[in-house]
C-alpha cells in the first residue's frame, strides 16, 4: 500500500485555482509510458494549436459564408480576444452582454407576457432541441439548480419527437403555458426533431388562445430557417448559433447560456472556470495537464483501439447527467469509421455509460469487480458534501454523517476494482458550484480534441449523424408513397404486394413497419394480420 501511495503522491495532477485534481495513480500505465508517448502527445498539442489560431479542420463541411471548410472555435467561447478575427470576437462578447441584459429583462419584468395571457410575468422557460441542444443545457440545469438559493425560473425540456413525451411536457406546463417562455434551439432550423416538438408547442399555445411568438425566443444560426420564421413572426429575441461551434461544444454558447441565465445562474462565473481550465491545459507540460492525462489514460486503458469502455461514477447528484452528456461528447467526437485524411478506416471511438455513486454499487458495480474487464472507471468526487444547509450536518450514527458514508462507498468501490484489475481514474472537486462546473466542462473538450489527434480522427464532425438523418427522410418518403398506394387501391395488399406496387421491392422490410406504425395510430389504414388497407 506504501507503493500505491507513492504512486498517488507522483502523479496527482494539482490544479489549485480551480479546486480540482486528478488522480491517474490506479492505472497501470509502466514507467516508460510518458516517455513512449511524448512525441505523439506534442503532436496533438500543435494540433490543438492549429485549432485554437483559426485552421479549418473540417473540410467537408461549408461556413456561415458558403466556404469549404470551417473552423473549430468553441475555445474562443471563454477567451474571445484569442478568436483569430475581431469580428467573431465581438459577436461572442455582444452575444454574451445580450444574454444577460435579455435575462435581467425578464427577471425584472420589463419582458413579460402579453396582457392578453394574464400573466404578470414569465416564471417558466421550456427549451425545445434535441442533442447538444438539449444535453449541455440539461446538465447545467440540473447540476446547478437551486445551488445558491431558490432559482429565479424553472427550465423544463422538451428534447425528443415522441408525441408521448411531448404530450407529458406540454401537460406538466397546462397551467402554467401562460407565464411560459419557450426557447428553440437548432442551427439550421430544420431539424426535425426540433422543428416537431416547437410545432407541437406552437399548437398548444393556440389551444388556448394565446400567441405563442410573444412567448418564443430563436437560438439559431443566421438567415436559418428558424430565424426567418422568428424574423417574420416578430419573436421576443433571437440569439445567435455559428457554423465554428458543434452542437455537443455548444453549452458556453448561447445554446447553455440564455438558459442558465433565465434560471439565475452566474454564467460569467462558469465562463471563468471553463477559461482558467483552458489556460492550464493550454500548456505542454504533460503532468501538470489533466486534459492531457485523461487523454493517454483513456489511450492507455483503450490501447487506442477503443477496447475498453469508459464508465462515468460521479459520486455528486449533481453530476447525474454528466454521462449523457459526455455520451454525446465523446462518442460523437472519437465515433469514427475514417481516419483524419478520410484514407483509411480506422473505426474509433470509446463508448461512455455511468449514472452516479453510490446507486452504482448496487446495480452494476458487480459486473464491474467481477464480470468482464471490458472498461476502466472514472470516479468524481466532490471534497465538500453540501445539501447540510447551514447548521451542522445531521449524524446518522454517532460522529458518521451521510457524507462520511458517501465518501467512504466511493474509496471502497475504488479499492474494490482496483484489487480486481480493473483501472479508475479520480477526479476530485472542492466543491460543486458554476466555476467548477466550466472547468469539468472544459477539461472534457479538451481532453477529447487531444485524443482525436492521438487515434488520427476528426472529433469535429459526424458523417454518421448526417447519414442517420438521410436514411430517416428515406422511410417518409417511402412512406408517402405507401399512403398514395392504398388511398389509389383500397382494397390493399401485403407489404411485399404494396412494395413492389411502389417501385420498393428491396424496402420491404420498411413498407411493413412504415404500415403496422400507420395502422396502429389509426392513420386510415386497417391491419389485418400481413394484410393492409385504407
Amino acid at each position: 500500500m506504501s507503493d500505491l501511495w507513492n504512486r498517488y503522491q507522483t502523479h496527482l495532477c494539482l490544479c489549485p485555482s480551480l479546486g480540482i485534481s486528478l488522480d491517474i495513480s490506479r492505472i497501470r500505465f509502466s514507467d516508460d509510458f510518458f516517455e513512449r508517448m511524448a512525441q505523439p502527445i506534442a503532436g496533438a498539442f500543435e494540433a490543438m494549436k492549429r485549432l485554437e489560431a483559426g485552421e479549418k479542420v473540417n473540410p467537408d463541411e461549408k461556413d456561415d459564408a458558403g466556404q469549404p471548410g470551417r473552423m473549430v472555435g468553441h475555445y474562443w467561447l471563454r477567451a474571445p480576444q484569442l478568436a483569430p478575427k475581431p469580428v467573431l470576437r465581438d459577436a461572442i462578447e455582444s452575444t454574451v452582454k445580450g444574454i444577460k441584459k435579455f435575462a435581467a429583462d425578464v427577471h425584472k419584468g420589463r419582458i413579460v407576457p402579453p396582457k392578453s395571457s394574464g400573466a404578470a410575468a414569465f416564471t417558466e422557460v421550456l427549451l425545445v432541441g434535441i442533442g447538444g441542444s438539449a444535453l449541455g443545457p440539461q446538465l447545467v440545469a440540473d447540476a446547478l439548480s437551486n445551488l445558491n438559493g431558490k432559482d429565479k425560473m424553472r427550465v423544463h425540456f422538451l428534447d425528443n419527437t415522441d408525441p408521448d413525451g411531448i404530450s407529458r411536457v406540454i401537460a406538466s406546463l397546462s397551467k402554467k403555458l401562460h407565464r411560459t417562455l419557450v426557447l428553440v434551439i437548432s442551427k439550421s432550423g430544420g431539424t426535425p426533431e426540433t422543428r416537431n416538438g416547437m410545432l407541437e408547442v406552437e399548437a398548444a399555445f393556440t389551444a388556448k388562445k394565446l400567441k405563442f411568438a410573444r412567448h418564443a425566443v430563436a437560438v439559431t444560426g443566421v438567415d436559418s430557417k428558424l430565424d426567418k420564421v422568428a424574423v417574420a413572426d416578430k419573436w421576443l429575441a433571437r440569439f445567435p448559433m455559428w457554423d465554428w461551434v458543434g452542437g455537443r461544444t455548444s453549452v458556453l454558447s448561447a445554446v447553455g447560456l440564455l438558459p442558465a441565465a433565465l434560471q439565475g445562474i452566474d454564467i460569467d462565473s462558469m465562463l471563468l472556470g471553463a477559461a482558467e481550465m483552458d489556460a492550464i491545459t493550454r500548456t505542454e507540460p504533460t503532468a501538470s495537464n489533466p486534459a492531457a492525462l485523461l487523454a493517454l489514460m483513456w489511450h492507455h486503458e483503450t490501447d487506442g483501439k477503443g477496447a475498453k469502455d469508459m464508465v462515468m461514477l460521479p459520486y455528486k447528484d449533481r453530476l447525474l447527467l454528466l454521462s449523457r452528456y459526455l455520451q454525446q461528447l465523446i462518442m460523437e467526437s472519437l465515433g469514427k469509421r475514417m481516419n483524419f485524411d478520410n484514407t483509411k478506416e480506422v473505426h474509433q471511438g470509446i463508448a461512455v455509460y455511468g449514472n452516479k455513486g453510490s446507486t452504482d454499487q448496487h446495480a452494476y458495480v458487480q459486473q464491474l469487480r467481477d464480470g468482464v474487464n471490458n472498461f476502466f472507471a472514472t470516479f468524481i468526487v466532490a471534497l465538500k458534501d453540501g445539501g447540510a444547509g447551514k447548521g451542522k450536518a445531521l449524524e446518522v450514527e454517532p460522529g458518521i454523517t451521510s457524507g462520511d458514508f458517501l465518501n467512504g462507498f466511493w474509496q471502497g468501490t475504488r479499492t474494490a476494482l482496483y484489487e480486481s484489475g480493473r483501472g479508475s481514474l479520480t477526479i476530485f472537486i472542492d466543491e460543486m458550484n458554476t466555476k467548477t462546473l466550466g472547468a469539468l466542462i472544459a477539461l472534457y473538450e479538451r481532453a477529447v480534441g487531444l485524443y482525436a489527434t492521438l487515434v488520427d480522427v476528426n472529433a469535429y464532425h459526424q458523417p454518421g449523424v448526417e447519414a442517420g438523418k438521410k436514411a430517416a427522410g428515406t422511410v417518409l418518403d417511402i412512406q408517402a408513397k405507401v399512403v398514395a398506394q392504398l388511398a389509389k387501391v383500397k382494397t390493399g395488399g401485403t407489404a411485399d404486394e404494396i412494395a413492389k406496387a411502389i417501385g420498393a421491392a428491396d424496402q420491404v422490410e420498411t413498407v411493413y413497419h412504415v404500415l403496422c406504425h400507420l395502422a396502429a395510430n389509426d392513420r386510415g389504414i386497417k391491419r389485418d394480420g400481413m394484410k393492409f388497407s385504407a
